[in-house]
């Protein structure tokens, strides 16, 4: 009986898991990117946190599928500059050749992301620059804080230019109202205001070299045409789900908190499958959520499961003879909730460092440490809780009178005083049903686990509560 109900449960936690990603597979991985294809990625609306999860995806999807080249149809006005840097890092990480298409506008933050690909091409009608950071109220930065950003954005943004083949000084003067744009003899911008360029500004040639951006084209197919760019064009396009990724992951560290959590109870509470449940929904989202955001796949999720696989058989066949299935599969679990939260690109070496590192260590960190101190709490104040007593006898338990939950007295006259030996009669995890002489009676250990038929001591008769320990350890 009980290995037929883990089974089922472990069914269950592997049905949520494989469901959730079944749907996402169809929906995020639905775009048919074949290789020497042109991949075409709307980046549009404000630059917020959904949309780097987007682009993200977008590039992986790309590379993976070995494109050509990738071209961003641009159109906005800008948005979080935080978001910006972590686009730029993306783009600056690219293996294929990264274009731009500014389809209107790439204002403040979209004129820092289009120095981050290796070309740019305007619609007729279109303008980028104006990137000066400000506050969220649209007021300017107070003098020591915007010095210092206008500091850091500008060496980010020239460093940005330069490896994509663009004007350092043009770049930064997007930003920096006190940078001076000359190029040779001619003054192509004065100091004392932002710089922003229209598509004839921006095209224009000077000294036999394009301002700023190639070329002026009409659409992204006109684009490929002038850029000699082979393939078929293939637009990848975001999700509904993508929407919501950012929050998912921004959850990683409760959503692991949960889950923790659900599979501790479930095998504490053998009658209840709420725990389970539970379980299952917070690890699915939480792989639902980083494979949306292009941070896993599937092989973290089948990673995960043989853990799961691994830790169940230790539990169910191995619990007193070896530990090995049991530490292997704790491990694969850890690993691969740590590399699901790892932002890796194709190419990239497989032992991250630095912030891709650091952050999916953090999560990690909390969640490990807050489950320890909640499952301590748990340990020792859950079975005197009503709850967990309604559940946890109520699997495989015999029939016959029980006395727990009785007054003192009762127990007294069955004298189950301390080092009255009894026999468990159903497995203690930590209650149970023991029996003493010719009466069944309802127990509880401490919190560790005793097989059935193992011989008990009682150590305890506190209040409705009979305590027992392992005649062994007595």
């Amino acid at each position: 009986m009980r290995l037929n109900l883990q089974l089922v449960r472990l069914k269950l936690l592997i049905a949520v898991l494989v469901c959730s990603f079944a749907g996402t597979a169809i929906a995020a991985d639905g775009e048919a990117i074949h290789k020497g294809d042109v991949a075409v990625v709307p980046l549009r609306g404000e630059v917020a946190p959904s949309l780097l999860a987007f682009l993200r995806r977008a590039v992986k999807t790309a590379e993976s599928n070995e494109a050509s080249a990738i071209i961003f149809d641009m159109n906005t006005y800008g948005g979080r500059l935080d978001t910006a840097a972590d686009i730029v890092n993306a783009l600056n990480q690219a293996k294929i050749p990264t274009y731009t298409f500014i389809n209107t506008n790439a204002g403040s933050a979209g004129a820092i992301i289009a120095i981050a690909t290796q070309h740019i091409y305007m619609a007729p009608v279109s303008a980028i620059g104006a990137a000066a950071p400000i506050l969220p109220t649209g007021e300017d930065l107070p003098t020591t804080a915007k010095e210092k950003t206008i500091s850091y954005w500008s060496a980010l943004i020239r460093g940005s230019a330069i490896k994509n083949g663009h004007n350092p000084d043009l770049a930064e003067a997007f930003m920096n109202k006190d940078k001076e744009v000359k190029i040779g003899d001619r003054v192509v911008h004065s100091k004392g205001a932002i710089l922003s360029l229209n598509a004839q500004e921006a095209t224009e040639r000077i000294n036999g070299k394009p301002l700023l951006a190639e070329g002026v084209v009409d659409s992204t197919a006109d684009l490929t045409k002038k850029a000699g760019l082979k393939g078929s064009i293939v637009a990848i396009e975001p999700t509904g789900f993508e929407q919501i990724a950012f929050w998912i992951t921004a959850l990683a560290p409760l959503l692991l908190l949960g889950g923790i959590l659900g599979a501790y109870l479930e095998f504490k509470i053998p009658g209840a499958t709420w725990p389970g449940v539970i379980s299952a929904i917070c690890f699915a989202l939480f792989f639902l959520g980083h494979y949306l955001a292009g941070l896993a796949g599937w092989e973290v999720v089948a990673l995960f499961i043989l853990g799961i696989v691994l830790v169940l058989i230790e539990i169910l066949f191995f619990a007193h003879t070896t530990i090995v299935f049991g530490v292997l599969g704790a491990f694969l679990m850890l690993a691969s909730l740590l590399w699901t939260m790892i932002d890796r690109y194709p190419g990239e070496n497989f032992f991250p460092t630095g912030k891709a590192l650091a952050i999916p260590l953090l999560n990690m960190f909390i969640a490990i440490v807050g489950s320890f101190i909640v499952i301590a709490l748990l340990a020792r104040y859950l079975p005197r809780t009503s709850i967990y007593r309604r559940f946890a006898l109520i699997d495989s338990n015999p029939p016959g009178p029980s006395l727990a939950g009785v007054p003192r007295q009762f127990a007294t006259a069955l004298a189950l005083t301390p080092g009255t030996q009894g026999t468990a009669v159903t497995v203690l995890r930590p209650s149970g049903k023991a029996r003493f002489a010719d009466r069944v009676v309802d127990v509880v250990t401490e919190g560790e686990f005793i097989a059935s038929q193992t011989p008990v001591t009682v150590i305890q008769t506190d209040g409705m509560r009979v305590v027992v320990k392992s005649a062994a350890q007595v």
